[in-house]
Parts: C-alpha cells; sequence; structure tokens
C-alpha cells in the first residue's frame, strides 16, 4: 500500500507499508540518521528508488532468520572447514557497502552510503567481511539495535563468500545474546539459508523485545 504523507512523525510511518517522501529533482533525497534509527526501532527501514526517492517499508509478512534454523549446505560446509576466507567485522564498513550497491538494480546511493556510515561510526551499524589475498570478496552490514539486528544487503565476488559471512554473523550473534535477525522481505534465494516469514505484529511485538536487551556488538 503507498501513501502520500512525507511528514516526519513516524506515528503515521506505523500505519503504511511505505511512505513516500519528498524527491530532489538534481540529487538523491538526504537521509537523516536520527530519523532511521526511529523508523527501525519501529519495524520500518528506508530504501531509495532508481530517481533518489526515499520509500519507507515495513512488510507483512516480515522475513526473519531463526538462527536455529540456519542451514548450512555441504559446499558451504566445505567452505567453512577449509577456512578459505578471512573473516573480519568493522574494517571497513562504507567499502562493503559500495560493494553491496555495484548492482544494476540497486536502493543504496550516496545518500545511504554517507548515513549508514555515520550509523556505523555511532556504533549502530555494523558489517562482517570475507578476504582473500588482500581483497574484499564478500561482505554484509546490518543495524543492530538491543538485541535486533536488521540485515541490509550482502555481496560476493567469490563462491559462497558472502555466505560464509553469514555464518560468522550467526555464530556473532548468537554468542552475544541477540534474539531478532530481521532479513526484511523472503526470496527463494534467502528460503534456501533457512529464512522464514512471521505476520508483521509478531514482527514488532519482537522487536519491542529484542530492544529491551542491551547487547553488545563487541565484548568490553
Amino acid at each position: 500500500m503507498k501513501v502520500g504523507n512525507s511528514g516526519d512523525d513516524l506515528s503515521n510511518l506505523r500505519t503504511s507499508v511505505y511512505i513516500t517522501m519528498h524527491m530532489f529533482k538534481r540529487a538523491p533525497e538526504p537521509l537523516d540518521p536520527m530519523l532511521v534509527i526511529n523508523a527501525y526501532a519501529q519495524g520500518i527501514f528506508p530504501m531509495a528508488d532508481h530517481a533518489g526517492r526515499i520509500r519507507w517499508y515495513a512488510p507483512d509478512p516480515r522475513a526473519i532468520l531463526e538462527h536455529h534454523n540456519l542451514h548450512v549446505s555441504r559446499s558451504l560446509q566445505a567452505a567453512l572447514r577449509k577456512r578459505l576466507y578471512e573473516v573480519r567485522m568493522d574494517t571497513n564498513f562504507e567499502m562493503v557497502m559500495r560493494r553491496c550497491a555495484e548492482r544494476e538494480d540497486t536502493w543504496i546511493n550516496e545518500s545511504f552510503i554517507s548515513t549508514y556510515t555515520q550509523l556505523h561510526y555511532a556504533g549502530l551499524a555494523h558489517c562482517v567481511e570475507a578476504w582473500k589475498d588482500g581483497e574484499l570478496v564478500g561482505g554484509l552490514y546490518g543495524v543492530a539495535l538491543g538485541g535486533a539486528f536488521m540485515g541490509e544487503s550482502m555481496f560476493s565476488r567469490a563462491t559462497d563468500a558472502s555466505k560464509v559471512c553469514l555464518v560468522a554473523l550467526v555464530e556473532h550473534l548468537k554468542a552475544r545474546g541477540y534474539v531478532l535477525h530481521d532479513v526484511q522481505f523472503w526470496t527463494p534465494h534467502l528460503a534456501t539459508l533457512g529464512v522464514t516469514e512471521i505476520p508483521r505484529t509478531l514482527y514488532e511485538r519482537r522487536l519491542r523485545e529484542a530492544q529491551r536487551l542491551r547487547c553488545a556488538w563487541i565484548p568490553v
């Protein structure tokens, strides 16, 4: 459902699947970091269309990855055993975002890269990276609030590199007590990894519960 309200009032955002905001003619629409975090806290996230317009989404149903459902194929198990990639976290967040944006159809423009990089420096956005021979060959990023992690995007330039990152992410989140792993939209590819869907109302309840937790991305 699409509505024409363009205000900053997040109580209005909750009532819609997405909201089309004002479009700048010559540049991508700027994205305020605080608005983004407040939206995530209510189960809403932004994406940009081909014209740079920011649209806000709250899908129903919502796709999530229950960590006990993570499916690791035999080929992925082999890649993990062989340690084909060096896995790092938060060493080059902006590069991960730019690699995720390098596709024909993407919502990740310069406004998103700037805003999410600011969130990264604020300790609210994180990435997992796969490196091989000094090259970044896979990665993913997302936003962490309390005990919830909202996955945004992933990329791979080598076999199973992004999946290796996902396995590392799940292990990381489990070890630190995260209880909700949002992946936004269900796709056949994500389903092969164990992603399922839940009603939006249930997602919002679990999100509220998760945000009561005080999970640390990196232990002190």
